[in-house]
């Protein structure tokens, strides 16, 4: 089962999907966190974000890039978070996919839809904040559009969180 889950900064998207894997039935849990901190704000959200899933039994694996290499146990339940931050890592980390960056994660994707029982994945709405970037964004945009639309055909559930309440797309 794969469920996308997309929302926009502070929508309530990671809590929602925390939950959708903590109601599921397999012992196992990953938390794949795609975050590459730079700055002490990053390292903030990323210490909340331990301290909300703390005693909720996940596995923490960091991976910023190489999606197809997170080590997850077959038939565990997954949580992927954030689909933006793994298109920003493989778009302009010297080490990333660059132009093959939605190919590189949708394998990623492919791999753990396999082995997982539960596979949620989030992803941000950055598509309504302004109307002037510059061509670098533009193209980031782009990409996490493309790759959004490529995990929404492949899931059996796409929800928005908005103002902390789930809707319901697909």
């Amino acid at each position: 089962m794969v469920t996308f889950v997309v929302g926009g900064s502070g929508s309530g998207k990671s809590e929602y999907a925390e939950g959708i894997i903590m109601g599921g039935s397999s012992p196992s849990r990953f938390y794949i966190a795609t975050m590459q901190p730079f700055d002490d704000e990053a390292f903030a959200k990323i210490e909340r974000h331990r301290k909300m899933r703390a005693h909720k039994g996940f596995e923490t694996i960091e991976c910023q890039r190489n999606l197809a290499d997170a080590g997850v146990s077959p038939g565990s339940d997954v949580l992927l978070e954030c689909i933006s931050n793994l298109v920003a890592n493989e778009m302009f980390d010297p080490k990333g996919a660059k132009e093959k960056t939605t190919s590189a994660i949708m394998e990623g994707i492919d791999r753990l839809r396999d082995l997982a029982d539960n596979f949620v994945i989030v992803s941000n709405n950055v598509f309504g904040d302004g109307d002037d970037y510059s061509p670098e964004t533009l193209e980031y945009i782009k990409t996490i559009a493309e790759v959004n639309g490529r995990i929404a055909d492949i899931s059996d559930h796409v929800v928005e969180v908005v103002c902390g309440i789930p809707v319901k797309i697909k």
